[in-house]
Formats: C-alpha cells, structure tokens, sequence
C-alpha cells in the first residue's frame, strides 16, 4: 500500500525513499564470502559481476570497455559523445579536464556542448565498437530515443551486442518532430538485445517491459553535485522506491508473460559498495556505475566525472567534478576487488557485495533480493 501525504489542500503526494534512508537487514544463518556469486546473466550474456559502467566520455573509452568487460563487467560507449564525433578524443578530454580545473564548471560544460555539436561520424563509432569487439568482450552502445533509429544500423553492422536505448526519462513511444519513434516496433526489427531507460515509476517500467526490453533502467545516474536534473527539470527519483516499483513491475510482467524474465538495472545513487547492496536489495539485478569507476586509472577522464546530460546543447543537466585527482586514482582491478584502504565502501565494490551477501545468508544475487529491509527513523 502506497503511502500518501497531503501537502496542501486538494493535494496529496506519495513518500518515497532514497538507499540512504534503508538498511539491509541480516536475519538467516551467514556464510563464506567465497560461497557467494555475483554473476549476473543478460539474454545471451554472462557477467561475473553485476555492473555496467554509465555511458559518459569521462569513464567509457573503448579501451576502458575492453578492461570492464574483460574484469567481467560491461562498458556501454556514449554513441552519441565524443568516440562518434571526433578522432582525437583522449585530446579533447584532456582539454576538457584543464578547462574545467582552471575556468570551473560552467567554462568546461560549455566547451563540452561546443565540442558535442561537432557532426557525428557513423566510421568512427563502428571503429570504437570494432576495437572492443576484436578484445572478445561484449559490445554495448548507448543512443537516445531521439537517435536511435539513424545511429543503430551502423551499430549492428558494426556488430555491437546489446543496443541501450538511454534518456534521463524515457517512454515507450517517442513522440518528436519526425516520426515517431515506437520501441516495441524498433525493438521486433532487431537482431541484438535492447535495454531500456530510464524510469522512475512502476507503469512506465511495465511499459518498457512490454516493448520486448530484456533489460530496463532505472534512474538517470543521479550523483549530489554532478547530476543536476533536479535543479534544472525539478524531476527526482529516490533509488530505493523507484528500484522496488521496477521489480514489482518485472512480477507483473513475469506473470503476464507466463515466464518472460526482464532485468532491472539500477542507475543512480550508488557511490558505494553499501549502496550496490542495497540497490540489488530493493530488486536490482544490475547497478550501473558512474562516479565510483571515476577512481580508476583507466578512466579518459582522469579522475573527472561528467554524465552525459552534461552535454545537451541547450539545457545541460550534469557538472564537471573531480572525484580522484592523481594519486587518489587506482587500478579498475582495486576498485572493483580490492585491496581498500577506504573505509567508506569507495574500492573493493564486488568484495563488499559479496561479504554484504554472505552475512545476511545468501549465495547469490536473485536470493539476495529478498533480504529483508528497515527504513530509518
């Protein structure tokens, strides 16, 4: 039963809950740490660890999706960013990051959306996808709905994986100046798997399942500081409800389907290995990182983390901020297995997962949904 307050006369709105206002809550027998998995499948793809990276520039290189990918992960390239409009990215980013150090965030958001009007080359993107493909991991590219139906020929021809249809909110159907885009249509006259996203709601993510989505996500990313889609749209999504909303819309769906299983990808809210858990806790069979995956060396962005929104050439939504600077930043393998330093849950994220698991009993992630779960007084 929802519950529903008044805020005015006439007005009443629902009371939701952010990962920070839930605790998980150990109540059967513990277990090893070693007795646990993490895997996590996608259609016709297996994962050892449940964790996409956020299709920003800042994090997702190609050759950061081969190192994710080949840690058991997978990087989801920006489509629509710089990979497929410039040939000189590691340049640009660098650019990017001394703008922002030395003029601040507006000077660098800026030179962002300047950078971002540059034409799309479809050649370049297909050789991003090609580079990651020859490394034997999996492919994943992020479009917009509003691009979807231009970029992805060349991405499949390319012969990209898994296509992520990617918005800060999106529907089932895209209503815009040109034809309309329908994703249950678009989704049938594919080949590769289609995730969705994102959603903040249990009938949108009913909708997206029932567009023949294996995946939906939910959330848009939202990190304190570098996602500013509250201030700029006053839309917010508390991870905790949304998250519990999706995994009662995937039953749903299940029991309309008469088994057809879609996956729940949690994006946004989880800067630490506690929030993972937690965010798998509410329903999430996924998590996709932004911020915590900026402390690794790998990362273009040196540090620097952006969301894509940043870049919307009229009504940016995200900031430039810098999370690790120099010899704060780590390996990718130290972020996501350790060792950690940090006693606040920043490296070692899979380790902190699976000791989350084992202590409340659990040996794998679809149990681990069922845990139980308190809110904070």
């Amino acid at each position: 039963m929802r519950d529903m307050v008044e805020i005015g006369m006439g007005r009443t709105a629902r009371r939701t809950y952010e990962l920070d206002d839930i605790d998980i809550v150990p109540s059967r027998r513990t277990r090893s740490s070693k007795q646990v998995s993490v895997a996590w499948q996608l259609d016709a793809y297996r994962f050892e660890i449940p964790f996409l990276a956020h299709p920003t520039d800042a994090l997702v290189s190609p050759q950061f999706a081969i190192e994710l990918g080949k840690a058991g992960g997978l990087g989801v390239i920006n489509g629509e960013g710089l990979w497929a409009r410039h040939a000189d990215v590691d340049a640009k980013v660098q650019r990017l990051t001394e703008v922002a150090e030395k003029e601040g965030t507006e000077a660098a958001v800026a030179l962002l959306q300047e950078l971002h009007a540059a034409p799309m080359q479809p050649d370049l993107l297909a050789a991003a996808v090609a580079q990651v493909r020859a490394a034997g991991v999996t492919t994943a590219v992020r479009v917009s709905p509003q691009n979807a139906r231009a970029l992805t020929p060349a991405l499949v021809q390319a012969g990209v994986d898994l296509l992520v249809v990617h918005g800060t909110i999106i529907s089932a159907e895209h209503v815009g100046d040109g034809e309309p885009l329908n994703l249950k249509t678009f989704i049938a006259e594919l080949d590769v798997p289609v995730v969705a996203g994102g959603v903040s709601d249990h009938r949108t993510a009913l909708h997206l399942m029932r567009t023949g989505a294996a995946g939906v996500i939910v959330g848009y990313g939202s990190m304190q500081g570098a996602t500013t889609t509250n201030e700029v749209l006053g839309i917010g999504v508390p991870m905790a409800t949304a998250i519990a909303d999706a995994a009662a819309a995937r039953r749903d769906y299940l029991d309309e389907t008469g088994g057809r299983y879609v996956h729940v990808i949690a994006d946004g809210e989880t800067l630490t290995s506690g929030h993972i858990a937690k965010a798998i806790a509410c329903g999430a069979d996924a998590v996709m990182l932004g911020v915590p995956l900026s402390m690794a060396r790998e990362t273009p962005g040196s540090g620097w983390y952006w969301p894509s929104a940043a870049a919307h050439p009229s009504v940016p939504r995200g900031a430039m901020l810098p999370y690790a600077i120099d010899e704060e930043r780590v390996p990718l393998d130290q972020v996501l297995n350790g060792p950690s330093n940090d006693p606040f849950g920043s490296l070692n994220l899979v380790g902190g997962l699976r000791r989350a698991m084992a202590k409340t009993g659990y040996c794998d992630l679809k149990e681990f949904q069922k845990v139980g779960l308190n809110v904070r007084g």
